[in-house]
């Protein structure tokens, strides 16, 4: 036989629960990140990567990430998630990336952020040229 005080128990564990439940649903609703900026990227580039300067910058024409060159790496601002990750590459890798239908896919190899996907009108850059350090 079920008794009283079991019921109130299980009622009152079912609630917490639920509460417990409830609370997590709405701790994982994402606030999307607003579109980059030249200035946010570069304040983001300047947190991830301290004390690499930034030769170049090109931030994608949809906002949601940018790439950089610094001497002869690639570092590489691309939205996932609700935030922004960072990474570094090559600049011979992103200046060989696929860039099809307007859109640059760079290959990062690594297994939380494998591939980015950045929106620009041209790559490679127009003017680009290995002698000339400021592109």
């Amino acid at each position: 036989m079920i008794d009283r005080a079991y019921l109130i128990q299980t009622a009152g564990s079912a609630v917490a629960v639920g509460v417990l439940i409830a609370i997590a649903a709405w701790a994982k609703i994402a606030k999307p990140a607003p579109p980059l900026s030249d200035a946010r990227a570069r304040a983001l580039f300047a947190d991830e990567f301290p004390g690499k300067a930034l030769d170049r910058l090109w931030v994608a024409v949809d906002g949601r990430g940018a790439l950089a060159r610094s001497g002869a790496s690639a570092l590489v601002l691309c939205e996932v998630g609700d935030g922004y990750v960072a990474r570094h590459i090559p600049w011979g890798q992103a200046l060989a990336s696929t860039f099809k239908d307007g859109v640059l896919r760079l290959d990062l190899a690594d297994i939380a952020a494998p591939k980015a996907t950045l929106a620009f009108e041209t790559w490679p850059p127009a003017g680009w040229s290995d002698a000339d350090p400021a592109l």
